[in-house]
């Protein structure tokens, strides 16, 4: 019978970065159409634990769901922005990836999604509408979650965070 090999938290803590991350600029996360703020507080979560920024549109609710969220007790890497659109456009021109959470026919199972080799934004939608219609095609990649259960979608939190551990090459 083999135990498994349990560390310590010492051990744990000694193997990640000792100071909180100014900005890695590979991998984005962009909530750009947040309909939820408790989802905003996991994403940022998830993003600290990958190695991705976080990217999400100027609205007076935001920073307040930020703060509430942040369980990390440390800043973090937030960009904000103004006009979603825009901002998605401008990075595409720039040669970033441009990858979407969303049900489509033409989407990349996530099991088939490779590790970003790239500046790589991922866009999500929210639960309610998605990703809008004329974001997509700003999108080069769209990436589907396969699901065997009744309900078509997972949350916004969920979603992202499955598919930035993918494309950070953790899992």
């Amino acid at each position: 019978m083999s135990g498994a090999w349990v560390r310590t938290r010492s051990e744990l803590r000694a193997q990640r970065r000792s100071r909180p991350h100014r900005c890695w600029d590979h991998l984005l996360a962009a909530a750009l159409w947040p309909k939820y703020d408790v989802n905003l507080g996991t994403l940022l979560r998830t993003c600290d634990a990958v190695g991705a920024c976080l990217v999400v549109p100027r609205r007076p609710w935001i920073d307040q769901a930020l703060a509430r969220g942040n369980t990390l007790r440390r800043p973090s890497c937030v960009h904000r922005i103004h006009d979603p659109m825009h901002w998605l456009a401008t990075q595409r021109d720039r040669g970033t990836a441009v990858l979407g959470v969303e049900l489509a026919d033409n989407a990349v199972r996530l099991g088939d999604l490779p590790a970003a080799r790239q500046r790589t934004v991922m866009v999500l939608g929210n639960e309610g509408e998605g990703i809008p219609d004329d974001a997509l095609p700003l999108l080069d990649t769209i990436v589907e979650i396969p699901m065997m259960g009744t309900g078509l979608s997972l949350n916004v939190a969920v979603a992202g965070s499955l598919v930035l551990y993918r494309l950070s090459g953790l899992i």
